[in-house]
């Protein structure tokens, strides 16, 4: 492979998850991916901010998934659609635990990271997560908060006895 081409590890991932739902479980998932789409994968272009899951016929789908068209295939033959629904492979036993918990109300699938694991396979984590108000973000901020502001006192500290 070439400089610069992801092998194995992150290509995407959704940091705003975390902040946004409270993770109850995660899965690992298989991704359903043309030729043009790999390549662009392994080239680093693929967002995954704004997407989500869903259970469409009794499968599993990655929408708004955005990976770019790849560089070289812009002008071929077959255009690529950059956001079209991606299946996604699941065990069974994992697809119907998926589908029992969004049946309940208030549980969402979220896609928190897109990459490559070391065999070289595109794959896709995703979790099922509550979504938390606004005080609960609120929360989160004031603890990061705390914790920065207690390791910048600490480190104050420490310095201070050498």
């Amino acid at each position: 492979m070439s400089k610069g081409l992801i092998t194995t590890g992150s290509v995407a991932t959704n940091r705003k998850a975390r902040f946004n739902y409270e993770i109850l479980e995660t899965f690992e998932a298989g991704v359903v991916l043309t030729g043009g789409e790999v390549k662009s994968l392994r080239a680093g272009h693929a967002t995954i901010n704004e997407s989500y899951a869903s259970v469409e016929d009794g499968e599993l789908y990655l929408i708004n998934a955005h990976i770019t068209e790849y560089g070289a295939a812009k002008g071929g033959f077959v255009k690529q659609v950059a956001s079209r629904p991606r299946k996604l492979l699941v065990h069974r036993k994992e697809l119907n635990k998926i589908m029992g918990a969004v049946e309940q109300k208030g549980k969402t699938i979220v896609p928190l990271e897109l990459y490559f694991n070391p065999r070289g396979k595109a794959k896709v984590r995703i979790a099922l997560a509550v979504g938390k108000n606004l005080v609960d973000k609120r929360e989160d901020m004031k603890k990061r908060d705390w914790n920065r502001e207690k390791q910048r006192i600490l480190a104050h500290y420490n310095n201070g006895k050498r």
